[in-house]
Formats: structure tokens, C-alpha cells, sequence
């Protein structure tokens, strides 16, 4: 009983393994590449998915390839623009296997029949040709890969000059990635960055042009000024002319009215010299002060109390002039 057991296991075991090594299958996002004694023709690609059978190795082999999209990026890789800039760009490509069979004959000798192999070389390849395409770099400015306004950048447009390069037939100048087995979906600028040497340059230049400009208008607001100073100091000069002008007429003017009146104190002068003597003392001491004289000073005779003790009706006080002499109003002095 046992020995009809161990053989149906056996069997089991060996058809199993058998089948094994008989079918493949191949998942929706793949393409297998069959080949008989180590050839492939057209019939050999299968792209529909599903299970498939075939004979075992090494009377046939299949490597099967991830048709989905694959995405490398490259070093950053030193360029000459078209104002003779140096800077550092980092690119990146997105791409995948398009046409396996190419694929298949153009890596299988020099990777293996390994996909994974095959695959690396394939990156390989597109790396050195992007980083050679990269060379579209020298058709553009700084200043147009970095525009000041929005949407003034050609970035788009150099990302898209090198995607058609890689596309385009070696015939024509280009690289023709399509010989590769491989169609090459998106090629991207990921960063840009200048060298610390012309970095320290282009600062030198934005501080010389932010000084030139700081100078100028520096300059322009001196001018300014001085403009602004002259015309102030000539507004100056014309209202003190015209304050001198106007202050002569007015000092005319009163003159021309004090004339009248000083006339008439040259007519009594012990009159005048009083009214002058209350004049100072409203002026001086007529504020909310105290302050300590002697009545010997100019103007403060009529403080001392004999000065009034001996004026009668009808008489003044006597004058600076003459402080013993009291004199009759309108008249002249006379004796006490």
C-alpha cells in the first residue's frame, strides 16, 4: 500500500515540477519574451496576459519585462550657457520599456538574459545620453531659465527641447532612444544651482549694482535737495524783503504819526520826561515781581517819598535833570 503511495507522489511531485517548468504567465503590466535555443522572432513576444506554456529550458526560456514607467535621475552635471554662465543642473527622465523584442536583442549580450540585468544597462545608457543632451543647456541665458516675472522662465521649453533631442533620429542630431526598445515619456529639470565661484561673482555683482544704484539715487536726492534749499532760501529772501519793506512803511507810518506828538512834548519836556518815567515803570515793574532798587537809579525818582511830599496841586514832579526843582504843569520849574 505504501509503494502505489510513494509512487503517486512521486508523480505528483515530477508532473508538478514538470508543469512548472513548462508554463509562465504573464501579468497585465508585462511582456515576455520567449526564445527557442537561445533565438526569438516576432512570434516570441506575448503581451496579452494570462498563463502560457512552453517547452522546458534550455529548450525554451522566457524573461519577462515591467512594461510600466520606470524614472532615473542624473548627477548634477556642469553647463555652459549661452552668456558663457557656468552652472550645476540635475535632471531627471521617466520612461519605459516600449518595444520588448528591441529591448531584449539590444541588452540581452552584454546584461545577460537576466531582466533585472538588462534593465540596469538600460538605464546606464539612457543616464549618458540624457547627461550628453543635457548640452541644450548652452542654447539659453541665465536670464532666460530664470525669469523676474511670472511665467518668464524657458525652463518648459528646455526640458522639452532635450525630450525631443532623445527622441529624435541620430541621423538628425538626435540620440533616437527608440532603437533602445524604449520610449522615453517625460524629461524634467529638477534643480539648477551655480558653482560657489560664480555664485561669489554674481553676489559681488548685486552689491556693485545695489551700490550704483544706492549712489544714484543718493546723487538724485542731493540734487533734489539742493533744488529744494535754493527754492526755500529764495521764498526766504523775497518774504524778508517784503517784511523789510513792509516794516519801513509801518516805522514811516510812525514816525510820521509820532512826529506830531513829539512836538508837542518838545513843547513841555518836564512832561515828557514824566510820562517816559511811567512808561518804564508799566514796562518794567508792572508783572507780578519783586525786585529791590535804589531810587537813585534812571526812572525811580518818583519812589522816594520826599519827591511827592513836596508837589502841590497844580505842580509836577521834579525831573531826573534836576530832583530838587518842582515845576507847575505847562510851565517851567519853580522853587519849593
Amino acid at each position: 500500500m505504501r509503494i502505489p503511495l510513494l509512487i503517486v507522489m512521486s508523480a505528483l511531485i515530477v508532473g508538478g515540477f514538470l508543469l512548472y517548468m513548462s508554463s509562465y504567465t504573464v501579468r497585465f503590466n508585462e511582456a515576455a519574451i520567449v526564445t527557442t535555443f537561445g533565438q526569438v522572432s516576432d512570434r516570441g513576444v506575448v503581451t496579452e496576459p494570462g498563463l502560457r506554456f512552453k517547452w522546458p529550458a534550455p529548450v525554451q526560456s522566457v524573461t519577462t519585462y515591467d512594461t510600466r514607467a520606470r524614472f532615473l535621475t542624473t548627477r548634477g552635471e556642469t553647463q555652459q550657457t549661452a552668456d558663457d554662465r557656468q552652472i550645476i543642473v540635475e535632471a531627471f527622465l521617466v520612461w519605459r520599456v516600449s518595444n520588448p523584442l528591441e529591448f531584449y536583442k539590444r541588452n540581452r549580450d552584454q546584461a545577460g538574459g537576466a531582466a533585472a540585468q538588462q534593465f540596469r544597462k538600460a538605464e546606464d545608457q539612457l543616464t549618458s545620453v540624457l547627461r550628453s543632451a543635457l548640452s541644450e543647456v548652452s542654447r539659453y541665458r541665465l536670464t532666460d531659465l530664470f525669469g523676474a516675472e511670472a511665467g518668464g522662465s524657458k525652463l518648459p521649453e528646455l526640458e522639452q527641447s532635450i525630450l525631443d533631442r532623445l527622441r529624435l533620429p541620430s541621423d538628425q542630431g538626435g540620440w533616437d532612444v527608440g532603437s533602445f526598445g524604449v520610449e522615453v515619456l517625460l524629461v524634467g529639470i529638477s534643480s539648477i544651482e551655480l558653482p560657489e565661484e560664480t555664485t561669489r561673482q554674481v553676489f559681488e555683482r548685486m552689491t556693485e549694482g545695489r551700490k550704483r544704484l544706492a549712489a544714484k539715487t543718493e546723487s538724485e536726492g542731493q540734487a533734489e535737495a539742493t533744488a529744494i534749499r535754493s527754492q526755500a532760501d529764495a521764498a526766504a529772501e523775497r518774504i524778508r524783503a517784503f517784511a523789510r519793506l513792509r516794516a519801513d512803511q509801518i516805522r514811516n507810518e510812525g514816525q510820521r504819526e509820532a512826529a506830531q506828538y513829539l512836538a508837542a512834548l518838545k513843547e513841555d519836556e518836564e512832561l515828557a520826561s514824566f510820562l517816559l518815567t511811567l512808561d518804564l515803570m508799566r514796562d518794567s515793574l508792572g508783572r507780578k515781581s519783586t525786585v529791590v532798587l535804589p531810587t537813585s537809579l534812571p526812572g525811580l525818582l518818583m519812589f522816594r517819598p520826599e519827591t511827592l511830599m513836596r508837589v502841590r496841586a497844580g505842580m509836577l514832579p521834579p525831573s531826573e535833570s534836576r530832583p530838587g526843582t518842582v515845576a507847575p504843569a505847562g510851565g517851567t520849574g519853580a522853587q519849593p
